[in-house]
């Protein structure tokens, strides 16, 4: 990843996206040139010069202070996630020339952290590194996650999943606001390391064969994926409204521990009593009913 390209497509866009009465300006004229705030304007509301700022949107952070990415960020109304993501970038262009473009290596789960997954029995439970590479899963992940593990697009990879594979239409039943998060916790992670070649590699794999994720690329939209609520269609247990929560493995640096969770009482849960139990038995693949008939018996 080039971070001037990463950086003047970021500030561009975060500009394009606030108009001046967002901004508290007054909007003079009635044929603006630019769909959001001009460079002038967001170097007004930052308290630097135009000069200052239009060097920044061409790319060079380095060296910038906090205190300026800190009025950048106010004056771009940032969130959370894009806030940190300006930071991300601005940390790199400081690394400069030192850091190079890793090789792709294996990432190699700690037997301790396959065993706390295997010890979570009554909820889906997965590791993933930065790019979304499933690395480990307990029975019921696996089982969640069957298609992902057995899809002909390639080593179980959401993302991968999501744009290349068909199936994943049926199994995300809200699949834009799925394709939105997924590329933009691809996008964060690319501002967090640049320098990851396998996350490098699977961006061009994806950019050359989906039109779909080229569009949501291009957007640089970034996000912050810690808890929240997802549904998916599961071919043999049916809808799952399933609650999770993100943790970061500290011991292991860029691999996060997703837990699902279905609420007490609810269709979700008998589902994934039933998903258990599907798992449980390691059928051959028959069709969905009749898996489920045999399971209902």
């Amino acid at each position: 990843m080039d971070n001037r390209t990463e950086t003047r497509d970021f500030l561009a866009t975060r500009r394009a996206k606030i108009t001046p009465e967002q901004a508290g300006l007054a909007a003079y004229g009635g044929n603006r040139r630019v769909p959001g705030l001009r460079r002038g304007e967001v170097a007004m509301l930052a308290g630097v010069s135009v000069e200052y700022y239009t060097r920044l949107e061409r790319g060079n952070l380095s060296g910038v202070s906090e205190s300026v990415l800190e009025s950048l960020a106010g004056a771009l109304q940032l969130d959370d996630a894009e806030r940190a993501h300006l930071y991300d970038l601005a940390r790199a262009a400081s690394d400069g020339g030192r850091a190079r473009r890793r090789p792709v290596r294996k990432q190699a789960i700690r037997p301790g952290v396959q065993l706390t997954l295997d010890a979570i029995t009554q909820s889906p439970a997965f590791v993933r590194n930065g790019r979304l590479d499933i690395l480990a899963t307990n029975a019921l992940g696996r089982a969640l996650y069957a298609d992902i593990h057995d899809s002909p697009a390639g080593p179980p990879n959401h993302a991968r999943f999501l744009f290349l594979d068909p199936r994943s239409h049926d199994f995300y039943t809200d699949w834009e606001r799925a394709a939105n998060d997924t590329v933009a916790i691809m996008r964060t992670e690319a501002g967090r390391d640049p320098y990851d070649r396998g996350l490098s590699d699977l961006v061009g794999e994806l950019s050359t064969r989906s039109e779909e994720f080229r569009v949501r690329w291009a957007s640089h939209n970034v996000r912050l994926h810690y808890t929240g609520k997802k549904h998916f269609r599961h071919r043999i247990v049916g809808d799952l409204h399933l609650l999770y929560e993100a943790l970061e493995l500290s011991a292991d640096s860029g691999l996060t521990l997703t837990v699902y969770n279905a609420e007490p009482g609810t269709g979700t849960a008998d589902a994934l009593t039933l998903l258990a139990s599907w798992a449980a038995t390691q059928l051959t693949p028959q069709s969905s009913e009749d898996v489920r008939q045999n399971l209902r018996q």
